[in-house]
């Protein structure tokens, strides 16, 4: 590892300050940290954003819940407002790495990094959540831009997220037993006459299934989607599954998640 500074701001924008040239923000630091004990990042500066109490917090008021950037995904999953208001979003942070992981790791964390076998991002695609920076607001949708990729600019950053409250939802995976991580998963939620399906793991970063979505929207079923056969096309392909598997995955994902939702 690199020598660096390290420093603890107190406010957003003592931090947002800071975060200039090769300076590195931490949330939970479950990918930066393993990443510079790798020596394959290197900042010159290191933000933790652990000090800032404002950061970390879950409020639902019925129709959002809002969960904090630098809130634990422990607490997420542990929150009686969370289950109650959206039991989908509690049990994702409840299947997420490991008891250690769990405690450390950040929602926002995990959605600025946007790891493409993330859990988070699925939710904030099904959910269509809007993410609250420093700087301003994003919908889910426009938020994700591609491997590691997200909207975010320079010396931005994420304060908070507010996901919809569905009429019912689901999240399964098909895990890599190793790091817990998706090889695929597959997020469902219906609106009450619009259903939205987001998918982790299978490709370069979290989208939405259009097919799905039309047959759900007509009939909530897991029948609706049993047979609906995505193209592998663009798919990620590695030493823990092909493009092929991962497009058989998605359908049985997404089938299993409807029938999870329904219950």
């Amino acid at each position: 590892m690199h020598a660096f500074k390290y420093h603890r701001p107190s406010s957003v924008n003592d931090a947002a300050a800071l975060a200039k040239g090769e300076a590195k923000l931490l949330a939970g630091g479950q990918t930066l940290v393993q990443t510079m004990k790798l020596r394959l990042a290197s900042p010159s500066d290191i933000i933790d954003l652990g000090t800032i109490k404002d950061l970390a917090g879950i409020k639902s008021d019925g129709k959002t819940v809002t969960i904090g950037a630098m809130t634990r995904h422990a607490d997420v999953a542990h929150s009686a407002d969370v289950k109650k208001a959206i039991p989908a979003l509690a049990a994702l942070a409840g299947m997420i790495g490991d008891r250690q992981v769990r405690a450390m790791g950040t929602c926002g964390g995990s959605i600025a990094n946007n790891d493409p076998a993330a859990d988070y991002p699925a939710a904030a695609m099904a959910l269509n959540a809007t993410i609250t920076t420093n700087k301003g607001k994003y919908e889910a949708e426009k938020f994700f831009k591609g491997m590691f990729t997200t909207a975010l600019g320079a010396g931005e950053i994420i304060t908070s997220i507010s996901f919809q409250v569905p009429k019912r939802a689901a999240y399964t995976k098909f895990k890599n037993p190793a790091s817990r991580f998706a090889i695929v998963g597959v997020f469902v939620a219906d609106f009450g006459g619009s259903v939205r399906v987001a998918v982790t793991g299978a490709g370069p970063s979290v989208f939405r299934q259009a097919d799905m979505e039309k047959a759900l929207s007509a009939k909530f079923a897991p029948e609706s989607v049993a047979n609906i056969k995505v193209k592998q096309d663009g798919l990620n392909s590695d030493m823990h599954a092909s493009a092929e598997y991962r497009a058989h995955l998605v359908t049985v994902m997404a089938k299993r998640a409807v029938e999870a939702a329904l219950k």
